[in-house]
């Protein structure tokens, strides 16, 4: 399994590949600048193997690089940040 995160702005979400063509997935939208987190996915059959944990990690950290700011509006990334402060740097609100 990859952990590489990429972003995917055509598409507007970042891509982690996984296994057999399949990815992970963080939806987001733009606002003036700032990185909207709106959705996340994982494939059904791959949940609990920690896939989603490792998006979140690298999807934070692509922000972090680009110098942007994150909202999250993703229960899924909401939950991440709550138990993963360190990542708190990185929000807008």
């Amino acid at each position: 399994m990859s952990q590489q995160v990429r972003d995917n702005p055509a598409e507007h979400r970042y891509e982690m590949p996984i296994a057999d063509g399949a990815i992970a997935a963080a939806y987001y939208r733009l606002d003036d600048g700032v990185v909207v987190l709106i959705h996340t996915e994982v494939p059904f059959e791959l949940s609990g193997n920690g896939i989603g944990t490792r998006l979140a990690l690298g999807v934070f950290e692509a922000i972090r690089q680009s110098g942007r700011r994150a909202s999250v509006r993703c229960a899924f990334m909401a939950n991440f940040v709550a138990r993963h402060p360190e990542q708190r740097d990185v929000l807008a609100d």
